[in-house]
């Protein structure tokens, strides 16, 4: 955390270490702070501390009840990216991970694309359970390619315009960076990713075949349909420059659909039925073409969901069935007769 004077004078940190502080509250002279702090390996409590000298003082204890199972440890890794750019990614380790020993690896792939993966409590409920993966033999590989929010401005703007393509190659030699730390099997590599996570998802198996499968969540295949029906109409002229009409070239090009020939990596497609940000059409142009090209694919579409799950049962569906999915095309586990009854 940064203290900015109001005057312009030099910003000062008041807060340190590996981790997330949210919901900060001063006291009315600012001499001291209430936060609340979590780490990738412990759920967030609430702390005071002065602002002048950080020396946090943990006041509330509300997890010491949960029963916590053992977690797959998480790491901050970092590589060098074409044209000199410096990634940073999270990449958690399955449960018992002995050194040497190479693992699944599951590239999840942030929303945004301004989003970020940031180093809070890996078993948070979300769309993608982390430790539910970490628990079942998988490592998981979250990196922050060019045009995450966090890295400065120039670093955010670098995918104006490019799309699919310096972030992709971010992404993949995020890959190359674990599979060279030998820790991912080359061979058993999967993808995932939700919104323009999604994107990228539908992106990548156009442009590559080194994943066993893959899984859409609220992907935006068709940029130029996307611009038409989504609720935030100005998002892709602000990042594509020019109008759909002004310049048709830039958005096929930067379209997985305008791409389809190329897949050949068994998809599946996740989407919420009322998904006004990503229009419930996308995730279904993108199933409708792989089905037709005979590439091995399902749709799982959520009722009453907008741009992500939000009940309970729903959220608890997402990561067993991603599973399930990457199971079947890994081999490494039969599918069950209630799997195949879905």
């Amino acid at each position: 955390m940064l203290a900015v004077p109001a005057d312009g004078g030099e910003m000062r940190f008041v807060s340190y270490g590996d981790g997330v502080m949210g919901s900060v509250a001063l006291t009315d002279d600012a001499s001291r702070m209430a936060f609340t702090w979590q780490t990738t390996e412990e759920p967030w409590d609430v702390f005071v501390s002065p602002t002048n000298g950080y020396a946090p003082t943990r006041v509330t204890d509300l997890h010491a009840d949960v029963p916590r199972p053992e977690m797959g440890p998480t790491r901050l890794v970092s590589w060098t990216s074409t044209e000199g750019f410096e990634i940073e990614g999270l990449l958690t380790y399955p449960v018992g991970y002995e050194e040497g020993e190479r693992v699944p690896l599951i590239l999840n792939v942030h929303g945004g694309p301004a989003g970020v993966f940031s180093q809070s409590f890996t078993g948070n409920p979300a769309a993608y359970m982390l430790q539910y993966f970490a628990q079942e033999g998988f490592a998981i590989l979250r990196p922050n390619p060019r045009g995450s929010t966090g890295y400065g401005k120039d670093f955010r703007y670098a995918n104006f315009q490019d799309w699919g393509y310096g972030d992709f190659r971010d992404l993949m030699s995020g890959v190359d960076h674990v599979i060279d730390m030998g820790v991912a099997d080359p061979d058993r590599l999967l993808l995932m990713g939700w919104s323009y996570g999604g994107y990228m998802t539908s992106w990548a198996v156009t442009q590559t075949d080194r994943f066993v499968a893959a899984s859409m969540g609220a992907g935006l295949p068709n940029l130029v349909s996307m611009t038409t029906t989504t609720d935030i109409q100005d998002y892709l002229v602000g990042h594509m420059g020019v109008e759909f009409w002004e310049d048709y070239e830039r958005y096929e090009r930067h379209s997985a659909m305008y791409h389809i020939a190329n897949v050949v990596t068994p998809t599946q497609v996740i989407h919420g039925a009322e998904d006004l940000r990503v229009p419930f059409t996308q995730g279904q142009e993108f199933y409708r073409a792989l089905d037709r090209r005979g590439v091995p694919t399902e749709m799982v579409v959520y009722p009453r969901t907008p741009h992500g799950p939000r009940e309970p049962k729903f959220v608890m569906d997402v990561s067993e069935r991603i599973l399930t999915w990457f199971r079947k095309h890994l081999g490494s586990e039969a599918v069950t007769a209630r799997d195949e009854s879905r």
